[in-house]
């Protein structure tokens, strides 16, 4: 060993220095887990003078070297040793300091802060979805932006037919159109299902509308289809009764009036008494007392044949309903500009 000062009281001023370090961390409240690392490397690391008298270990004879050797492998133990103790008392400290930080007393009031909730129009949506599918309905889905042949041609609409004037639909450049019913879901699901089937759609629809109290520009329909055997009114009336009694939660009177649409024949117009005036008549019903739900009836046998089934073996009912009368009527909101509105004092209500 190149140092004058013989090995034992070397070892024994390390043991002294390290004991005064690790003493002066235990009894530190502020110590941290980076403390006890710096402390390892001072004393065992590379640089440590544990290591420079390992180094210097080759200048001894063999067994002069060996004892050498084993007493500084035991310091280094010990000192090991100590230090992996007093990190474990470090890291309980702190574990407990941060337990002690994020302590909750669940007997305490809940937090003040507003919570976020679902939109009305999802609540129903999600209610809507869940009574078809217990009945064997699948959800599809399709594109905001649609051709003509899927929005129009293919339901059984002509071209010199009023819904496809330019005040009435969104076009494109291009020749396509913002979808302007959720019709074209039924047409796309016929394309790729095998009957028998039934199917919703549910999404957000487009039209060139004069925006008031009961009608936007930017509104939510749910479409639906059943194709099979021998279909008949009866079954139409017997899923819309259920679907209404489910969403409603009680009897609801309604009315079928005959109705024209291209892509059902016959095609009926199914109302409801107004809810937010029981009849009596309000700017929502527009002083009739009655509120139009949803168009429905017999699938059109030409909608079949463009859907690829053959009208002569299948047959099928189809609907059509606003999501947003549906909540106006739940909800008794009387101005549907509400509902697409950014007002968070209207939309805490539901929460």
């Amino acid at each position: 060993m190149e140092s004058e000062v013989p090995l034992p009281q070397q070892v024994e001023g390390l043991r002294s220095d390290f004991a005064q370090a690790l003493s002066a961390l235990k009894s530190d409240p502020a110590s941290t887990i980076k403390d006890v690392e710096d402390l390892r490397v001072r004393f065992t690391g590379k640089k440590s003078q544990i290591q420079s008298l390992m180094g210097g270990l080759k200048s001894l004879e063999g067994k002069d070297r060996a004892e050498a050797g084993k007493t500084l492998n035991l310091l280094k133990r010990d000192f090991e040793n100590e230090l992996k103790a007093v990190r474990e008392e470090v890291e309980a400290r702190q574990q407990a300091a941060e337990l002690a930080g994020e302590w909750v007393d669940v007997t305490l009031d809940i937090d003040p802060r507003t919570r976020g909730g679902l939109h009305p129009l999802s609540v129903i949506q999600y209610q809507i979805e869940d009574v078809f599918t217990s009945m064997g309905f699948q959800i599809l889905d399709g594109p905001h932006i649609e051709t003509e042949y899927f929005n129009f041609e293919a339901l059984n609409t002509p071209a010199d037919h009023p819904a496809r004037d330019l005040q009435d639909t969104f076009y494109f450049e291009d020749g396509n159109v913002l979808r302007t019913h959720t019709s074209s879901i039924q047409i796309r699901g016929m394309k790729r299902l095998e009957p028998p089937f039934k199917i919703i759609g549910p999404g957000k629809v487009f039209r060139c509308e004069k925006v008031d109290a009961s009608h936007e520009a930017t509104f939510h329909q749910l479409e639906g289809m059943m194709v099979d055997r021998d279909i008949k009114v009866a079954h139409l009336s017997y899923f819309l009764k259920e679907l209404l009694s489910q969403v409603y939660r009680r009897e609801i009177e309604i009315r079928l009036r005959p109705g024209f649409f291209p892509f059902v024949e016959p095609g009926f117009e199914l109302d409801i008494a107004c809810l937010i005036c029981e009849g009596k008549g309000c700017k929502v019903c527009k002083s009739l007392g009655w509120v139009e739900l949803l168009g429905c009836g017999m699938v059109h046998p030409n909608v079949l044949r463009h859907g690829g089934i053959d009208p002569d073996e299948w047959s099928g009912f189809a609907f059509g309903m606003g999501l947003d009368r549906l909540v106006m009527s739940r909800y008794g909101i009387d101005d549907i500009r509400l509902i697409h509105s950014a007002d968070l004092r209207f939309f805490r209500q539901f929460i």
